[in-house]
């Protein structure tokens, strides 16, 4: 759980860039190298998605677990089971359909996919290399046979998937990367996909200052903003009190349609 003070936090400005570099020195390096990488890449590929993507290849080759955000695997083993202790414990049940975005190389989906019953996973990411490592550890733990469906996609319309269709749709680690633009659209288009009972479980990175963003990377957002753009596209939304407990630096908003 984030403190009050740093939830007031501008990583933009300047002033906290210099004050965070005289107190770590030792990744003052590490981040010109990612803001040099960040900036070719920006320019070759200037729509988000196409640069996400091309961050995602370069950081898949290096380290697919790294690439996820996980700086070790057993933080990779760790954060994976977080996340699915908690859906365990709001109800995630065998019979349910599973809509997993961003699913990376299967640090959470391993374990959703061996919970739920043969073919109820689907899991999407716009990064090939990603998804690539995610066949590798379906590999490493056993699990092709559930059959789990692991499809690239180069938006957040779903407009490949039917209407009504997944009891949970999951984001982890996807809206903190993703411009207001990128949000609006899965929000706009999301309840479609829903259940009338489902819901959808997304994190990101919270602020209670400025909205702001890092290198076109990390992005933060006011638990508001992004209520209110769910409401604006009919979906009721309500801050995940119960997520602030666990080990991680986002929250978690749940959005589900109107009763």
């Amino acid at each position: 759980m984030s403190s009050p003070k740093a939830m007031l936090k501008n990583r933009s400005h300047l002033s906290h860039k210099v004050r965070y570099a005289v107190t770590n020195p030792a990744r003052i390096a590490p981040y010109l190298k990612r803001h040099a990488r960040d900036t070719w890449l920006r320019l070759k590929h200037p729509d988000h998605v196409d640069y996400y993507r091309a961050v995602m290849a370069s950081d898949t080759a290096r380290n697919p677990e790294a690439a996820v955000g996980s700086r070790s695997h057993d933080r990779w083993l760790a954060l994976g089971k977080m996340q699915f202790d908690y859906l365990a414990e709001h109800g995630l049940a065998p019979h349910h359909r599973m809509l997993d975005i961003g699913c990376g190389n299967l640090r959470a989906g391993r374990l959703f996919i061996d919970h739920l019953d043969t073919g109820n996973y689907y899991g999407i990411d716009i990064s090939p290399d990603i998804l690539i490592s995610a066949k590798q550890t379906l590999t490493t733990f056993g699990l092709q046979g559930k059959l789990p469906h692991l499809t690239i996609t180069q938006n957040l319309t779903f407009d490949f998937l039917p209407d009504g269709h997944f009891d949970v749709v999951h984001a982890h680690s996807v809206f903190s990367h993703s411009p207001i633009e990128v949000i609006d659209e899965c929000l706009a288009h999301v309840g479609r996909v829903l259940a009338p009972d489902g819901f959808f479980d997304f994190t990101f990175d919270r602020t209670e200052g400025a909205e702001h963003q890092v290198l076109r990377e990390d992005f933060y957002y006011r638990t508001r903003t992004l209520i209110a753009l769910a409401e604006k596209h009919g979906l009721r939304a309500r801050f995940m009190e119960d997520w602030e407990t666990r080990p991680h630096g986002q929250s978690k908003i749940r959005v589900s349609l109107p009763g």
